[in-house]
């Protein structure tokens, strides 16, 4: 059993699979900011050959964190490769990521090659990658439902070839942690080589077992383990980096493993994640759904208080989920603000940033008593995903009762211009989508809507994420206010101004 295991961590290129998932740039930084804070040993930080926007993301990732490795996911195609060098090429401690599958049904259906053909593009492409980077990785994609024999041959092979780390991908969620472990226990038992390469896992959670897999596989040997922030990624997902990291923590007398994540950036890195994906977190997530440590039982309730350890196996401060310890309100000055922040981590802000954040802190502490972690979380995290404002709210006004129609006229600002319009809809929010559209000339197809409030009480923040499309893309959006009607606004506007600017790049670049 290794005595240290790597995090690797995926949540910007297969997180980002997640259906309705769509970030900019500047969100990616962020994310890969807050992943360098959490302490992961590898951000693989998208699949650039894929979009000129992947390719700059991987790119602005490589050059501007520098403390962890960064790689690119890659078929095993020469051009391919050749384009995530060029994304990687500027990072601290670049990686290339080559796969090909190797399952009998892949290669019948969707390659249409021979086990023998399949063999010697791996470990060409290998050999072609090491003329580039030093530290490369190979993926058995559907590794779980490949012949055995063949898999060991294809990671002897490959790693006489160069690779430094071999993954061995749960692609589908087929197996099952018994199978799985004894899987990785047959490679690092009868692959002559195995000494000079890592050995990664990468499962995913169509059955419910990603964790439980990785976990296994961990126990059988394996030594790096791909993960995403709350377990993102295609269909059901991938393992969640919570769960597994405190899943060893947790059971340090069983597991014996050491890792070099800050589980007190866990809580932190999950909802900035939730927030930018607008992909909202169950409550009864294990490690950071709301409920996780919450206790509604009275029997439960009655031990907690008598003893912690009764119900709770973690302590909420160890993923960095604790109690407020500074009340902010409208009396409150800049300098506590900026303090505030740098306690809950947000240590990359600018000046600018803070300014523009206490700015709105100001603005919402005249409409409410008290603001809370959650409602400074909601602000700056707003901040992070806006996007260059080719329309701005200038007004909005809205008219609307149970036996009335429901009207709203909408002021917008362009290039120092005002488009005021007016419309009707089903509803006081149909409205304003209707006037918006009108305004800015350009319709969408609204896929979701979502409301939740960020803290409790009668004045709490509205968080409203709404999903829109345009020809086949989506776009995502997301406002807060203490008005729902105005954090509706706010969102479909901020997913019109994105579809505008990323619909108006790629046209420039036809």
């Amino acid at each position: 059993m290794p005595k240290r295991i790597k995090i690797f961590d995926t949540t910007l290129r297969d997180g980002e699979q997640t259906p309705g998932v769509n970030l900019n740039i500047q969100e990616k930084l962020e994310i890969a900011r807050q992943l360098e804070k959490l302490g992961v040993d590898v951000i693989e930080a998208g699949f650039a050959i894929a979009s000129p926007g992947d390719f700059e993301a991987v790119k602005a990732v490589s050059e501007n964190i520098k403390n962890v490795t960064i790689a690119s996911l890659c078929r095993a195609v020469e051009k391919d490769i050749d384009r995530a060098w060029e994304a990687v090429k500027e990072a601290q401690s670049p990686r290339i990521h080559t796969f090909i599958a190797t399952s009998d049904i892949h290669l019948k259906y969707k390659l249409k090659m021979t086990e023998e053909e399949v063999l010697e593009r791996a470990v060409a492409m290998v050999k072609y990658s090491k003329k580039y980077c030093s530290d490369v990785e190979f993926s058995a994609e559907d590794a779980s439902r490949t012949r055995l024999e063949f898999l060991i041959k294809i990671v002897e092979e490959v790693i006489k070839a160069g690779a430094t780390v071999v993954n061995i991908p749960d692609t589908v969620g087929y197996t099952t942690p018994t199978e799985y472990g004894n899987m990785i226990k047959s490679i690092m038992e009868n692959v002559s080589n195995i000494d000079k390469a890592e050995i990664s896992v990468h499962c995913h959670n169509d059955l419910g077992l990603a964790v439980a897999n990785s976990l296994a596989a961990v126990l059988n040997g394996a030594t790096q383990v791909e993960c995403t922030i709350n377990g993102l990624g295609e269909r059901a997902g991938n393992a969640s980096v919570e769960e597994i990291i405190m899943g060893i923590d947790t059971r340090k007398d069983f597991y014996k493993i050491e890792h070099k994540i800050d589980t007190t950036q866990i809580y932190r890195s999950s909802k900035l994640v939730s927030s930018l994906t607008g992909i909202t977190v169950q409550p009864n997530k294990a490690i950071v759904g709301a409920n996780a440590f919450a206790h509604e039982s009275g029997i439960h309730q009655h031990g907690v208080l008598s003893e912690k350890s009764t119900y709770e196996i973690m302590r909420p401060e160890s993923i960095g989920l604790g109690q407020n310890r500074m009340v902010l309100g409208k009396l409150s000055g800049r300098h506590a603000f900026e303090e505030r922040l740098k306690e809950m981590g947000y240590t990359t802000l600018t000046p600018e940033g803070i300014q523009q954040a206490f700015e709105k802190f100001k603005s919402l502490a005249d409409k409410k008593k008290v603001v809370l972690d959650r409602d400074i979380e909601a602000l700056v995290e707003e901040k992070v995903s806006e996007v260059p404002e080719i329309f701005e709210l200038e007004s909005y006004q809205i008219t609307s009762g149970n036996k009335s129609v429901a009207t709203s006229t909408i002021s917008l600002k362009r290039n120092d211009n005002i488009i005021t319009e007016a419309a009707t809809g089903d509803g006081p929010v149909d409205a304003a989508f209707n006037a918006i559209e009108r305004a800015v000339g350009i319709s969408f197809t609204l896929e979701d809507y979502s409301l939740k409030a960020v803290t409790e009480g009668k004045d709490a923040l509205g968080e409203v994420t709404v999903r829109i499309s345009k020809d086949g893309k989506l776009f995502v959006g997301r406002g807060v206010s203490t008005d729902i009607i105005e954090s509706g606004v706010r969102a479909y506007l901020n997913a019109i101004n994105r579809a505008i600017s990323e619909i108006g790049e790629l046209a420039s670049e036809g």
